[in-house]
């Protein structure tokens, strides 16, 4: 009897745990939760073996005291820690993501919101494998894609806001730790950041040649910069925070190369990577885009970038407007890509794509400015797309949410010539250029003669450009440069003339030379003004040689619309060398050390701006 028992027993365990694994392998694994500010979504994201056949039947149940909705996902699992996030703006409170039950197997999202928010703006609906929930207050046109990458330093779309993330406490105060520690203890602590809450930065993982970022959230990386003296690429991530633990510690990722990542500002990270290789280190992003690998391309071949392969199903193309057009590209499974851009192409790795039509792809990009690209094999799986490119071309790229497709969007930012020709100017007064190099560049020294610019204590602005512009033109002739200055002695020349004199002159940059001055005397600092799309790299560099020379406050760039930098065709920028109108600065700016050290790092910025058109 007790035989026949034990084997009733044991019959009965294999059977429960048959149907148990057969049910399980239908079960919908929720593995990230995002929340995306931007575009006021919710998204959970599930691996591609889960993907249910349909949207969920969601209904949602609204709940008083407080007031909050709740909707339960069946047949799903969370293969994360609970989940527990805390905003202040859209009318939405808190989110929490749970196991509500495990038999039967149910997650629960709960939405806590302010009294009188319209819970019928709340939509449900499906991309590929990710349940998405659509709430109010939202002008995105673009509900699919995240951008990975962009040309731009600054956007309209940038933003940041106050958050508390919840998560368990933990010696180690490291939060992917603390999650772990989530599924064992209720043990928990509410940690407030001032976050932009499209990326936040939690771990960095230095390698030999490569440097690996994970976070929370959907990651962009902006164009880099190429600096010198020493030798360093520098990689902007806008509308991110770095944990503070992280920030300004330098780790070394090989014989001579280092990283560095900071908060550059409130909505920006910056990492740092000091290299004598800096053209060799190229972004790549991971397939949910929360992760983002530095690596140096001689190395790449040692990191295992992928689980999965994929191949290139489909593609399309469309014109946005007269300037700019986008391609599309659509892939069986979520893909790695990595992002190469120089002056004159982008560059993407597809690193796990194996197949593509090549017949299909000409056909469907014909007539774009597309049309020239070119797809080689990389070693081992992978493509490589090349796109050619116009000098002034502006170039973003997005990944849809699941990772199965490919945006490239192309704006060609050319201008006209301004309508300007030369009878009014006065060739005995016009400067002649100097210096017998292929690179050209006008100097602009603001003011002169009777236009004497800012002035305090007997000191002209007119004087101090001048000094330094002059100063500017010799180290740049020496370097094997072609200089035109506008003016060249204490002469008045009209703003219609400077742009006239570089039109004339056809330069590859425009550079204006001015002293700032406030009406109070506490303002003080360093400003560079930019307003063409295309000066915008000018600017970054120039601007961050000097910031690095002079001990002054940074006060960043600025889109500004002068007229010289307005009315050239070429990059131009203007840049406010210090205030005159503070007393600490106008001494310091009188000292020739001064005057010396800035016109050597607007030389400094000039060659890391031609070495990045290469």
């Amino acid at each position: 009897m007790k035989t026949l028992f034990k084997f009733i027993i044991i019959l009965f365990i294999y059977i429960f745990t048959f149907a148990h694994s057969a049910f399980a392998e239908d079960l919908y694994k929720i593995n990230s939760f995002n929340y995306d500010t931007s575009n006021s979504m919710i998204i959970l994201t599930a691996p591609d073996e889960c993907e249910y056949p349909i949207m969920p039947n969601v209904k949602l149940v609204k709940m008083e005291n407080p007031t909050r909705v709740y909707f339960d996902i069946e047949n799903a699992i969370l293969t994360m820690s609970k989940q527990d996030w805390q905003f202040a703006s859209n009318g939405l409170k808190e989110v929490i993501v749970s196991q509500f039950s495990t038999n039967p197997n149910i997650v629960r999202v709960v939405m806590y919101l302010d009294d009188d928010y319209d819970t019928s703006t709340i939509n449900f609906f499906k991309i590929k494998n990710n349940i998405v929930i659509k709430l109010k207050d939202s002008n995105s046109k673009n509900e699919y894609f995240q951008n990975t990458y962009r040309d731009d330093h600054a956007s309209a779309s940038d933003f940041y806001e106050y958050l508390t993330m919840t998560t368990p406490e933990s010696p180690q105060n490291e939060i992917a730790s603390e999650i772990e520690e989530a599924f064992n203890t209720q043990n928990l602590a509410k940690k407030e950041l001032k976050l932009n809450t499209k990326y936040f930065i939690d771990r960095i993982t230095p390698k030999t040649g490569a440097v690996l970022l994970n976070g929370f959230g959907a990651i962009t990386i902006e164009r880099p910069m190429i600096l010198t003296n020493p030798s360093r690429i520098v990689y902007d991530i806008p509308n991110t925070l770095v944990k503070s633990e992280l920030r300004n510690t330098e780790y070394p990722i090989g014989t001579n190369d280092t990283v560095k990542i900071g908060q550059f500002s409130v909505n920006k990270a910056r990492i740092v990577i000091t290299t004598e290789d800096v053209n060799k280190y190229i972004p790549i992003i991971s397939s949910d885009n929360q992760s983002l690998l530095i690596a140096n391309y001689d190395t790449i071949q040692k990191f295992n970038l992928f689980t999965s392969v994929s191949n290139m199903i489909s593609y399309s193309k469309q014109k946005i407007d007269a300037q700019t057009h986008s391609m599309t590209l659509a892939f069986s499974n979520p893909i790695v890509h990595g992002i190469d851009r120089t002056n004159d192409e982008l560059v993407i790795y597809l690193y796990n794509v194996q197949n593509y039509n090549e017949n299909d792809f000409r056909e469907t990009l014909k007539y774009t400015p597309f049309e020239n690209a070119n797809i080689t094999l990389l070693p081992r799986v992978g493509l490589k797309l090349s796109i050619p490119l116009e000098q002034n071309s502006v170039v973003n790229t997005f990944l849809g949410a699941d990772g199965k497709a490919f945006k490239v969007i192309i704006k060609d930012a050319k201008r006209q010539a301004p309508l300007l020709t030369l009878p009014f100017l006065r060739p005995d007064k016009t400067p002649r250029p100097v210096g017998s190099g292929l690179k050209k560049v006008v100097i602009d020294a603001g003011h002169g003669g009777t236009d004497c610019g800012a002035i305090r204590d007997d000191i002209f602005e007119k004087d101090i450009t001048i000094d330094i512009s002059r100063q500017v033109r010799d180290m740049l002739v020496k370097k094997g440069y072609m200089v035109q200055m506008t003016r060249d002695s204490d002469e008045y020349v009209s703003l219609e003339d400077r742009v006239a004199i570089s039109e004339s002159f056809n330069p590859t940059i425009f550079i204006s030379i001015h002293v700032n001055s406030s009406t109070g005397t506490e303002a003080n600092g360093i400003e560079t003004h930019y307003y063409h799309q295309d000066s915008m790299m000018l600017a970054q560099t120039v601007h961050s040689a000097i910031a690095s020379e002079i001990d002054a406050k940074n006060r960043g760039l600025f889109k500004s619309k002068f007229y010289v930098i307005n009315h050239t065709t070429a990059p131009a920028i203007l840049i406010e060398i210090g205030f005159l109108s503070n007393e600490e600065e106008r001494a310091q700016l009188m000292k020739a050390d001064r005057r010396k050290k800035t016109a050597k790092a607007i030389v400094e910025g000039v060659e890391n701006y031609f070495k990045q058109l290469k």
